[in-house]
């Protein structure tokens, strides 16, 4: 195993609806909100975190593949390999070379070796936070909810939950390793689950609406590859 390059995919991810993932802060604080948004330490300011991403695409590409069903929705390791075949095991070994395996988990071949890929943290574009500071737009905003009783028709359980506006834009870049020959193809796949984000959804609360991305990518070659992927194209063959 020798490292032969080292595929960089970078661009932007625009906010087509309010973004939520959570702080995980335990205080709360009177006048505060009930849910407040991950922001950096030292300017506050919102950021999509590295790990969020490669979460999400992660479970997208174990949920298509049908392989979440097998491990009961804990990420798969390389122990399930000895039970696949065909396309399930194909995809399992391209999941584990992108996204790897628990340290405990054996690789007795060295056939997957290390982790491949890394999501760098995403900052706000210097553009938006300078449009932001010209025209005084706030870089997070608080949404009230609450649930209805569907019987007197009122309103209960109200909740305060901070989120990042649509319209927002972050910069963002991910690296992928290749380790071997013929590994090219790693690439097409992490791309496919970055388009199965795209058409589901990031952070909290996405089935009420929250979470929706799009990514613009820097590189021509890029875009088009992503914008051809249909996850779900068959070839015509019933699945």
């Amino acid at each position: 195993m020798q490292l032969i390059d080292i595929k960089e995919i970078k661009g932007q991810i625009s906010l087509k609806t309010g973004l939520h993932i959570g702080a995980g802060d335990t205080d709360m604080q009177i006048g505060g909100t009930d849910n407040p948004v991950i922001k950096h330490p030292h300017t506050l300011e919102p950021f999509i975190p590295g790990s969020s991403l490669k979460g999400k695409v992660r479970a997208l590409l174990e949920l298509r593949s049908g392989l979440m069903s097998r491990t009961g929705g804990a990420p798969v390791q390389t122990g399930l390999l000895g039970s696949l075949e065909g396309e399930q095991e194909e995809e399992c070994r391209k999941i584990l070379k992108i996204f790897g395996s628990s340290g405990a988990d054996a690789d007795e071949t060295g056939e997957i070796g290390p982790t491949r890929v890394s999501f760098a943290d995403c900052p706000l574009t210097r553009e938006w936070r300078d449009k932001a500071q010209q025209e005084r737009l706030s870089l997070t905003e608080v949404k009230s909810e609450n649930s209805i009783n569907r019987i007197r028709g009122t309103a209960e359980n109200p909740r305060f939950t901070e989120r990042v506006p649509a319209d927002t834009i972050f910069d963002f870049s991910v690296h992928l390793k290749i380790l071997n020959p013929g590994e090219e193809p790693l690439l097409d796949y992490l791309l496919m689950g970055m388009k199965l984000l795209q058409m589901d959804s990031l952070g909290g609360s996405g089935s009420r609406g929250y979470g929706k991305i799009r990514f613009e990518f820097s590189d021509p070659a890029i875009r088009q590859k992503f914008d051809e992927i249909d996850p779900f194209d068959t070839g015509g063959v019933s699945p």
